[in-house]
């Protein structure tokens, strides 16, 4: 396993960052136990998770789960894990009812990053990620609660997800002033099928020294061969199977590309975001120890630039950076 710094910072993790979004809710605990025991003995060092996770993800939920992050708690306390791992968590979805039970509220981040790491069963959490944009609280409120979790060594190092380009930027700007080192990392959706974050995230993360970890990337399956896993029987949601549909001629091409590689589709897709210099790392989030140990191949497979340009041509992105990408 290889290691790199999360953006500029001096803090190395894997190349490859265990995702545990579907502990408690895909995956029992017994198999989230072997899951993790496998991904530290590959070496990855990176584990993420969300005080949310656990349970079903829907706009229409009522509270948050938590379950996950109890998961990875009990796997700690069995002794000598917490110090081998970089851990990170996320805020913002709601966790009660309450009207304060969500967001970024200064109020709230106190309270669930508390919450937080009663579940993980640890006295700090390495990355603490705000989940998405609360526009609805100033900068100033954000980053003084943040600045008094890192005074009390509940925190290290803070990042984002799902944060627009101007979002990282006013962010990092607000942090500045506060003679602060602010976003060490952003989480974004980015695949070689959802390439929107190349016009303008991509390039905000870049001049402002951020790590990009990319989530879902291998498009929820829609990138791991899901043609042959359909040909040979096996059922796709609804969803998927509409985005199949949509997709049919690239996902021909791109499948027959991975045959002429003699490479598993899932791992040339994770293998081409980690080939990004902004990538610090890409998440996996397996449901087995199966699946865990297919995607470790990804961190050392080498594209070609002829690959690479094949892939470009199968799924172009937007067309480059903004504004060069839509105004000449």
């Amino acid at each position: 396993m290889d290691y790199t710094h999360l953006g500029r910072t001096g803090l190395k993790v894997s190349r490859l960052a265990l995702g545990t979004m579907n502990f408690g809710e895909l995956t029992d605990e017994a198999t989230s136990f072997a899951i993790m025991d496998e991904a530290l003995e590959a070496g990855i060092s990176f584990f993420d998770t969300a005080d949310v996770y656990g349970g079903p993800q829907s706009p229409d939920m009522e509270k948050g789960f938590g379950i996950s992050e109890e998961i990875i708690g009990r796997w700690l306390a069995q002794g000598g894990r917490r110090e081998k791992i970089v851990l990170a968590t996320k805020v913002y979805q709601p966790m009660e009812t309450g009207p304060n039970d969500r967001r970024l509220s200064a109020y709230h981040i106190r309270r669930a990053c508390d919450a937080s790491l009663r579940r993980l069963q640890t006295d700090h959490i390495d990355l603490y990620q705000m989940h998405h944009i609360d526009r609805a609280t100033p900068w100033e409120e954000i980053w003084q609660a943040m600045e008094q979790l890192i005074r009390e060594g509940k925190v290290t190092y803070v990042g984002s997800s799902n944060f627009a380009g101007w979002d990282i930027a006013t962010a990092q700007c607000a942090a500045a002033a506060r003679n602060q080192l602010g976003l060490a990392s952003e989480q974004s959706l980015y695949n070689l099928a959802q390439r929107t974050i190349e016009l303008e995230v991509i390039p905000a993360l870049r001049h402002f020294g951020v790590g990009l970890i990319p989530w879902s990337p291998i498009g929820m399956g829609l990138l791991g061969g899901v043609l042959r896993k359909i040909a040979g029987g096996r059922r796709a949601s609804p969803v998927l199977q509409m985005r199949i549909d949509k997709l049919r001629p690239q996902l021909e091409a791109y499948e027959a590309l991975c045959d002429e590689l003699g490479e598993a589709p899932s791992d040339v897709a994770l293998a081409w975001v980690l080939h990004n210099p902004i990538v610090t790392a890409a998440i996996s989030g397996p449901r087995t120890v199966e699946q865990l140990s297919q995607n470790l191949k990804s961190a050392s497979l080498i594209l070609s630039r002829e690959t690479m340009a094949k892939l470009d041509k199968i799924w172009p992105g937007p067309g480059g950076e903004a504004p060069v990408a839509y105004a000449w």
